[in-house]
């Protein structure tokens, strides 16, 4: 049985179906990358599998590790292990990086981490992303550009240690010098104890995250699945010539 097990998934927003019988394991320590264009439904699957209360679920399950996610709230399935980094993270005017930082370890933690040994592992952390300490007297993502947003996705995460790493189009807007900082941060997550699903429609962050299995998805489906050289016949075929395949 696999860590992550997604059974027949069918999501609605607002009324209209975006997942339509989507079916994907995922065990920890594997990575995999969920492909296709805007519009297909990978970020509905990210925000169904975090809890997000604008997606319904209407069908089908979501599994993580025996526990059935569907009626769990997002801080509940944040302290069984799972975690979202968002394509477009919100800003938090007036709370600060550090506090919000501290709050998040404490609540998924379940303890109160002394403030010095937090503090050594935040700096550690930031400097292993590129984040300047200036950054610490900052409210949460305000004026931050989009590579320093998507750094500090990766430092919740690093900080957070999660079991499951969902990464909702985490390239998206990221020039290379800073896809690169944001991937070798990915990958020094990635272990044994760590499930990785990289949401992009672009192959480029596939070049510095190597995935154990990629699957396409269209118009809600998972059309194709294969091993990384699928990434490449994507960006040789595009997604236009895979769905006719997948069609005819």
């Amino acid at each position: 049985m696999a860590d992550l097990e997604i059974r027949d998934l069918t999501v609605e927003v607002d009324g209209a179906e975006i997942l339509r019988g989507v079916t994907l394991d995922l065990e920890k320590g594997k990575t995999i990358a969920l492909m296709g264009p805007n519009g297909s439904g990978k970020s509905t699957l990210a925000y169904a599998i975090a809890g997000h209360p604008a997606y319904d679920v209407t069908g089908g399950t979501i599994t993580w590790q025996g526990t059935d996610l569907i009626d769990l709230t997002p801080d509940e399935r944040a302290r069984l292990g799972v975690f979202l980094a968002m394509q477009y993270p919100v800003e938090v005017p007036g709370v600060s990086l550090t506090n919000f930082l501290r709050t998040a370890v404490n609540a998924v933690s379940g303890e109160d981490v002394p403030v010095r040994e937090f503090m050594s592992r935040l700096r550690t952390e930031m400097q292993e992303l590129g984040v300047d300490e200036s950054f610490l007297q900052r409210s949460v993502n305000e004026g931050f550009s989009g590579g320093e947003k998507k750094r500090f996705e990766i430092l919740q995460a690093a900080l957070l240690r999660p079991q499951l790493a969902v990464l909702d189009e985490t390239d998206s807007g990221l020039d290379v010098d800073a896809l690169k900082i944001v991937a070798e941060g990915v990958n020094r997550l990635r272990g044994p104890e760590l499930g990785v699903l990289i949401i992009t429609h672009y192959t480029r962050i596939l070049r510095y995250i190597t995935p154990d299995e990629v699957h396409v998805m269209s118009a809600g489906r998972i059309i194709a699945s294969g091993g990384p050289e699928l990434a490449d016949e994507l960006e040789e075929r595009g997604y236009e010539d895979l769905k006719a395949a997948a069609i005819g």
